[in-house]
């Protein structure tokens, strides 16, 4: 399924020098409606967007620059697995 992926900061407290918590919000691209918002950290997402997509790094680089002030990927593809994995059902 493509989805569009976005970050905002989260409003538990960061360790400093650890990962940095953020909410992962997932959109689908077609339009319909399906937000879901998914607390995790940095570490856990960016491990989650090597393994599971076929984004290129230096796309990943960017976006990991990016997290804490709301970074963005547009038109992601993700499958079922993966985002049944972290809660998003897909009827």
């Amino acid at each position: 399924m493509k989805v569009n992926l976005s970050t905002r900061p989260s409003e538990r407290s960061a360790s400093s020098g650890g990962p940095i918590p953020v909410t992962l919000i997932i959109r689908p691209t077609c339009g319909l409606p399906g937000d879901y918002e998914y607390p995790t950290d940095s570490a856990a997402l960016l491990r989650m967007l090597r393994r599971q997509t076929d984004l290129p790094g230096y796309v990943l680089d960017s976006f990991e620059q990016s997290l804490t002030r709301g970074a963005r990927l547009l038109g992601v593809e993700l499958s079922e697995n993966v985002l049944t994995e972290i809660g998003y059902f897909i009827d």
